[in-house]
Order: C-alpha cells, then sequence, then structure tokens
C-alpha cells in the first residue's frame, strides 16, 4: 500500500488518527429507504453528475505515465521482472472499457466535528429544493482490511494535472527504493498491485475546484470481482431505469467486517433546510425505532441554517 497507494495511506492514517466520521448526503425518500432496507445503492459511474469525472482521471493519468517519471517507471517494472510492461499495458488497457461502464460506487463526505449541528452548507444545496438529509457513519467499516463484500473504500484526490503529476512521482520513487522487494513478490502479485493503483487513480481523481465535498468512494466492479452478497437489481432512479449494486448493512465478523449494522454504524442524521423538520423527525424517530436503534430521538438533529432558494 505504501508503495503503491501513499497518497491513499496517508489519508487512511489521517482519518483513523482524528476518528473521523463520515456523511452520506440525500435526500430524505433515499435516506429511509437506506434505514428500512439495511442496504445502501451503488449507482454506474456511467450514471454520476459529472460523468466526466472518470474521463478527469484516465486523462492525468494517461499523461503522467507518457511522461518522463512514466519511462522511469517502465524501466524499473522491466528491471523487476521481464516483459512486465508489455502485460501490464494490455491487461490495464482491455479494463478501461469496464472502468467506465461495470463500476458501482457510492459518495461519503468526511464529516468535521463542526459540522455536527449544522452540515455543511454546499452539500445541502447539491440537493435543489427536495428535502435533504445527512447520515452521518462511524468510521470502521471504512477502514476494514476485508473482502467479505469485495467493496472498497477510497479517498478522492483532488489533484490539478501537475498535482496529478507530482503524487505519480511518489509512487514512482516507492517502486524504485523497493525495487527488491517486488522482485521478491513476483510479476504477478505486483501487476495486482499496479493495476490496483492505476485503476483507483482512474476512479477516485477530481479537479482540485471541487476539493470542499471532502469525498470518500466506496467502489465495486462486478465483473473483476463479484460478490454473492452484493447483488445487482434493477431500479428505477430519477425516470431512468438503470442496474444498482446493493451493499448489504450486515456485520461479517468471520472475515473482518463489522461495524457496519444500522445501530453500530449510524452516529446521527442532520435534517437539512426545510419546511416540515418536526414531520421529517418523527419519521426518522420511527424507522431508526423500527432498525433496533437505542434512544432514536437523540440520534436526530434539526439543522436550522439558513438556505435561500435560488
Amino acid at each position: 500500500m505504501e508503495i503503491f497507494h501513499p497518497y491513499a495511506t496517508t489519508q487512511i492514517k489521517r482519518v483513523a488518527a482524528l476518528n473521523c466520521r463520515f456523511a452520506h448526503y440525500t435526500n430524505a425518500e433515499a435516506a429511509i429507504k437506506i434505514l428500512q432496507s439495511r442496504e445502501v445503492w451503488m449507482r454506474s459511474s456511467s450514471c454520476m453528475v459529472d460523468f466526466r469525472e472518470i474521463e478527469y482521471g484516465l486523462e492525468c493519468l494517461s499523461e503522467a505515465y507518457e511522461g518522463t517519471e512514466g519511462s522511469k517507471l517502465k524501466k524499473l517494472l522491466d528491471e523487476v521482472a521481464s516483459g512486465f510492461v508489455d502485460a501490464f499495458q494490455g491487461l490495464f488497457n482491455a479494463w478501461i472499457p469496464h472502468f467506465r461502464d461495470q463500476t458501482y460506487l457510492t459518495c461519503f463526505s468526511e464529516h468535521d466535528p463542526e459540522e455536527d449541528q449544522f452540515g455543511r452548507l454546499s452539500m445541502w444545496r447539491a440537493f435543489g429544493t427536495a428535502i435533504r438529509v445527512a447520515l452521518v457513519f462511524n468510521n470502521k467499516p471504512f477502514l476494514s482490511s476485508s473482502n467479505a463484500l469485495s467493496v472498497y473504500s477510497s479517498p478522492v484526490g483532488y489533484f490539478s494535472r501537475s498535482q496529478f503529476q507530482a503524487e505519480f512521482a511518489r509512487v514512482v520513487a516507492g517502486v524504485e527504493s523497493e525495487q527488491g522487494f517486488l522482485r521478491e513478490r513476483g510479476k504477478e502479485d505486483v501487476m495486482a498491485y499496479l493495476f490496483q493503483a492505476f485503476k483507483m487513480s482512474a476512479l477516485c481523481t477530481k479537479h482540485p475546484g471541487f476539493h470542499e465535498e471532502k469525498e470518500w468512494r466506496v467502489i465495486h466492479s462486478p465483473t473483476q470481482e463479484p460478490s454473492e452478497r452484493v447483488l445487482c437489481h434493477t431500479e428505477v432512479i430519477g425516470g431512468v431505469p438503470q442496474p444498482v449494486y446493493k451493499i448489504p448493512l450486515r456485520n461479517f465478523p468471520d472475515e473482518g467486517l463489522e461495524g457496519v449494522e444500522v445501530p453500530e454504524l449510524l452516529d446521527r442524521i442532520i435534517i437539512g433546510p426545510t419546511e416540515y423538520p418536526w414531520a421529517v423527525y418523527q419519521a426518522f424517530k420511527q424507522v431508526l425505532t423500527a432498525a433496533g436503534v437505542p434512544d432514536a430521538g437523540k440520534k436526530i438533529i434539526v439543522s436550522d441554517i439558513p438556505l435561500r432558494h435560488l
């Protein structure tokens, strides 16, 4: 991880040290469905609000790989194992269409303590006139090392093209300094790690103009790593029929995944600006009580942040 994912490793350590929580900003209807069904939906990357996000990551990656640092990386990798680069390029290029069309994800934001009462204004604005809700989750499942669901979390890197080049150079420096260790691991192992590094850089790179989102992504790649527990269903969202993969909010302690069930996962609910705060509060209180959350009413905060509709 430290060789191939230096940025993500740094962010994971930071979040763990701060005991940072994660917020899922959504509308009230979707939040109710999550809590009642004990499922979180993942949508295709092709249905994202900004469908060019993955293209931006792929462009940054291509520029870095074809540049000076990329040439250096190729030389180092062929020294680790003969023929490495040709084999890797064929493998990775074959999977690029799957990244665009067969990657499913859901998004969260790092939640700061000062946002406990009000939420984040920029995130409330993203949902127009809908009744907005933030589900604030504890971090244990996000930081767990588990293959129980074949679903993985990653911080988003907000990089300009030059900043991406600098992060790419960190990976190259790691490969160079640990070349002996990588030779010991063998060609297939190193190729698997590099593939994941390139894949995640494509899927989790955004323009720095979005940095205030502090986003993390939870990602599933069913064509690459299918799961019998994360199932596909057809749903209609905003009038658009589409495949959706559903993460069960269920613990698998024998496989290293805990803290996922609603009573332990949920830190609080923040109800965003609305004309009906009392009705929404009562509805979520009933849903949380049915989900087995003790003292459900204490988990619900009504944000009084003023928000004008333009």
